[in-house]
């Protein structure tokens, strides 16, 4: 199947993890893609190549969305090179965990900074074109955590909770222009970072959910590819949880 054949996405922080997964189920569907990484030219000159291999234009742009300045140049940038923008996945995020109590003001502003403003500046720089083109699919990854919060996680709940609330006055602001937004809450996903952990606390987890299984990025991948295609053109403003089952 091809759903988003022709069509043109951004995806923030797509060299590994969740945003890697979107950015490879959004090729095989036919879409272009422009993906934004940190630092390792390597892993996206790669990612290029393994996108490309499925016969849409993709390129990797070296940009950090939590700069206002630098989010509307990426946006300029796209357009430039690829003529529209149809899908907006804001995926790039951080954690820095500590309980309260031991948390220093540099974390909780520096994860509010990433994971939230992010969402804000790159949303705004691609509300004009899309608004121009009287369409556009806005999709913000939020976490189970943002729903039900979570101890020595403060700044990360408080950053994914307000990607909801930004998530839904957007969907009120620009549905008249069918734009949507919607925002998708996974839960415990396996991904190289979850490699490192103990693997008695991750069975733990895994005991804990509903489907017996932690998610993977393809889990994620295919719920927004459900967002970011026409199968989901009357849904705008919704949470959709991708956990197994944990937050029930």
């Amino acid at each position: 199947m091809e759903l988003l054949k022709g069509k043109t996405a951004i995806i923030t922080g797509a060299t590994r993890g969740i945003g890697k997964g979107i950015a490879e189920v959004f090729a095989k569907n036919g879409c272009n893609v422009a993906f934004t990484f940190a630092s390792s030219v390597e892993k996206a000159k790669i990612l290029e190549n393994e996108l490309a291999e499925f016969g849409v234009k993709a390129k990797g742009y070296q940009s950090d969305a939590s700069d206002f300045d630098a989010a509307q140049k990426l946006v300029d940038d796209v357009l430039e090179e690829f003529g529209q923008i149809d899908i907006v996945v804001n995926n790039a995020g951080i954690t820095r965990d500590n309980l309260l109590m031991r948390m220093s003001l540099e974390d909780y502003e520096e994860v509010i900074r990433v994971n939230l403003n992010s969402a804000f500046n790159l949303t705004k720089a691609v509300t004009k074109p899309m608004m121009k083109n009287r369409a556009g699919s806005i999709i913000n990854m939020s976490s189970v955590v943002g729903r039900k919060g979570n101890a020595g996680q403060a700044n990360y709940a408080a950053s994914k909770a307000g990607l909801i609330g930004f998530s839904k006055s957007v969907a009120l602001e620009l549905g008249s222009r069918n734009i949507r937004c919607n925002v998708i809450a996974p839960g415990f996903i396996e991904t190289e970072m979850t490699e490192k952990l103990d693997p008695k606390a991750v069975e733990a987890w895994r005991a804990g959910i509903p489907l017996k299984r932690g998610g993977t990025p393809e889990d994620i991948a295919n719920a927004c590819l459900f967002l970011a295609s026409d199968l989901s053109n009357y849904i705008t403003g919704q949470v959709l949880s991708v956990d197994g089952g944990m937050y029930t």
